[in-house]
């Protein structure tokens, strides 16, 4: 089904190639996961699939990439589009209809079938992704996670024989997530389409995979997905304590891991995960916000919220998409409509003056960074921040070096990966040493390298004595990073506690480990490693 034979990809000004001599095939009915570091070339092996790579990026393309029998290097992108469909990044970016139905009809209509097979599809295309009650809903005014299950749907209405996917869930709540990789599932097992998919939230995926390509230095490996992960440099938390408890063969599931846990369980037993803080928090909050109400229209997104954040603690904000989420973010920030409601920054009322001393109070990393950035190059964007924050040259470039690794200060910002982009927005608004920091999704489009990172990062400004609040759905995130958890569902608090509280109860919000473990109240694979090594030290193990 899709062939590329000695492919090696290099881009205009690039010091090295992106990819190097790949040779692989997919078959027919087959879901392959991409997976690597942040940078590593997955969009363009994927860009590669449906053309996209060189007729849209530009670069040099060598070796030969056929799909579905159609040589890429003759047939650009839209002869393609009968058999490949393709869902980035960027949803919205994507978008060209206004409302939720007209989009899911679009692609049929550009295939010129008939309006009852287009009725037909959408209807099914609704129910598959449980998006129906967003039928007539308006595009820009659904969630981040609403946008990408339309997306989706955009693309599986015109029944593609390949489908695409660039990172699917990173938006997605992990209950929203399992219907969508279960619906491809079904598109893989039913119909025989087969799937390319590059995901960096690898717990979600790899127990679904036929076939993993795993990225590093520019070269592939491919391989059955048990195989590969065993010394993957990318591997979900399962596979890091199926290392940490050595387990033969690793096993890519929740299920498979607890059927081996045993031994596991019996050693851990007596023993706790450490429940101090991490950090002292202050007395008083930093930030105070009472009685806030948003609404869109007859659409209360937000009702009446009460909220407290306190300087050296970190607060992941939780909740299925289109709860209210980036909602309540942004009217606390400032910047979003609030209908009712106060906030208070250090007793300070929250509302009006100059945009400079309310970005060192308050500063909201967004879930589209590409917002934030309308410079040429990196560089320059970087020079500005640190410009606009009166920082020591170079300090908005240090913070992005700690974040993600490798950007070039010459490179255009719109050339950047998703993560990418993330970081250098991230460093830009850390650069203003904000009293309150608040992050929508950060973790998009990171790798576990990068998140580690950016946890280090977020603790440093914690330990500070800042605030830090991130709506996330990244679980695996939240377990390691957060101290508190805030759970909104349809606009209101539904849970407020510690990370372990709130989370170990949650079938939903729970970690791989917290499930492989439980009754036993682990939240990571290093919490597991660290009391091993202090059982090996207690009887005398190097």
């Amino acid at each position: 089904m899709i062939r590329l034979e000695r492919v090696s990809v290099t881009y205009h000004d690039a010091g090295r190639p992106t990819l190097v001599d790949v040779d692989v095939s997919i078959d027919e009915g087959e879901l392959c996961l991409v997976v690597g570091h942040t940078g590593e070339g997955k969009s363009t092996l994927l860009g590669l699939v449906n053309g996209l790579v060189p007729h849209f990026t530009g670069g040099t393309v060598t070796g030969r990439v056929t799909v579905h029998g159609r040589d890429t290097r003759t047939h650009p992108p839209r002869e393609l589009a009968d058999v490949v469909g393709v869902v980035g990044q960027d949803p919205l970016a994507g978008f060209v209809t206004d409302t939720v139905e007209d989009e899911l009809a679009y692609g049929m209509e550009l295939l010129a079938l008939p309006p009852a097979t287009m009725r037909k599809r959408v209807e099914e295309t609704l129910d598959l992704l449980g998006i129906a009650d967003l039928r007539n809903r308006s595009l820009r005014e659904l969630s981040g996670g609403q946008q990408q299950r339309v997306a989706i749907g955009s693309v599986l209405t015109a029944h593609p024989r390949i489908l695409v996917l660039d990172e699917p869930t990173s938006a997605l709540d992990p209950t929203a997530a399992e219907e969508v990789l279960a619906a491809v599932t079904r598109l893989v097992h039913d119909l025989g389409v087969t799937v390319v998919m590059a995901e960096h939230r690898l717990e979600r995926a790899v127990q679904y995979a036929d076939r993993i390509l795993e990225i590093a230095d520019g070269t592939v490996r491919s391989g059955d997905p048990a195989t590969v992960m065993a010394n993957a440099r990318v591997a979900p938390p399962v596979v890091h304590l199926a290392r940490t408890a050595g387990w033969d063969p690793v096993p890519l599931s929740v299920r498979d891991a607890r059927r081996l846990a045993g031994p596991l369980r019996e050693q851990l037993e007596g023993r706790q995960r450490p429940s101090t803080p991490k950090r002292p928090r202050s007395a008083a909050p930093v930030l105070t916000a009472r009685d806030v109400t948003v609404r869109y229209g007859e659409t209360v997104a937000v009702r009446e919220v009460d909220l407290d954040l306190y300087g050296g603690e970190i607060t992941a904000l939780m909740g299925r998409n289109g709860s209210g989420k980036s909602s309540l973010l942004w009217a606390v920030q400032g910047s979003g409509p609030k209908q009712t409601g106060s906030v208070t920054v250090d007793g300070s009322d929250h509302a009006g003056g100059r945009a400079a001393e309310a970005r060192r109070r308050v500063g909201l990393v967004p879930q589209t960074p590409a917002d934030l950035l309308y410079l040429a190059t990196v560089e320059e964007e970087l020079a500005e921040a640190d410009r606009e924050s009166a920082s020591t040259p170079g300090s908005a470039r240090a913070l992005l070096d700690r974040i993600v690794e490798g950007i070039d200060s010459a490179t255009h910002p719109r050339d950047l990966s998703e993560g990418q982009r993330l970081g250098l927005v991230l460093a830009i608004q850390l650069t203003a040493g904000p009293q309150v920091l608040l992050l929508d999704e950060p973790t998009r489009g990171l790798d576990y390298r990068a998140k580690a990172r950016l946890a280090e990062v977020l603790s440093e400004l914690a330990s500070d004595g800042r605030a830090v609040m991130l709506s996330t759905h990244d679980v695996e995130f939240v377990a390691m990073a957060a101290d508190r958890v805030v759970v909104l569902g349809d606009g209101e608090v539904v849970a407020d506690g510690t990370t372990a509280e709130v989370v170990l109860t949650s079938p939903a919000f729970a970690p791989q480990v917290a499930k492989v473990l439980a009754p036993a109240e682990w939240l990571t694979p290093d919490e597991v490693a660290d009391a091993l090594a202090v059982d090996a030290s207690a009887d005398g193990r190097p």
